[in-house]
């Protein structure tokens, strides 16, 4: 199965991701996070696949992050309620996240890309 990459493509780390992708010959599907935002329930999987809390699935450095003041409200909400908050706006979810069958990467960080894909 194609690995499928989900991306925002104004994200210059997204960019950096599908670059890779490419120069590696990786055949990948591609999803636009904004148009086809994740679902709860595909969060809660990806989650328990990645071993990562909803908290680290979450677009810090984005400007509706910034604008909802989200620093301090996911010290103080419950994962439930993390996670409908990025099922709410595919903005709100950090990227590029990247479905390899059962292994789930979230942001781009090439070593571990690397280790994936050259094992």
């Amino acid at each position: 199965m194609k690995p499928i990459i989900l991306c925002y493509p104004k994200c210059g780390t997204c960019q950096k991701a599908e670059k890779w992708l490419k120069a590696n010959d990786i055949q990948h599907s591609f999803r636009t996070i904004k148009e086809e935002n994740p679902k709860k329930e595909e969060l809660k999987l990806w989650m328990k696949r990645s071993g990562l809390p909803a908290i680290k699935f979450f677009n810090t450095s984005g400007l509706l992050y910034k604008e909802q003041n989200m620093k301090d409200k996911v010290k103080a909400l419950s994962e439930d309620e993390l996670i409908d908050i990025l099922a709410s706006n595919g903005l709100m979810v950090k990227r590029p996240i990247l479905l390899a069958g059962d292994t789930i990467l979230v942001g781009f960080k090439e070593d571990d890309w690397v280790a994936l894909f050259k094992r």
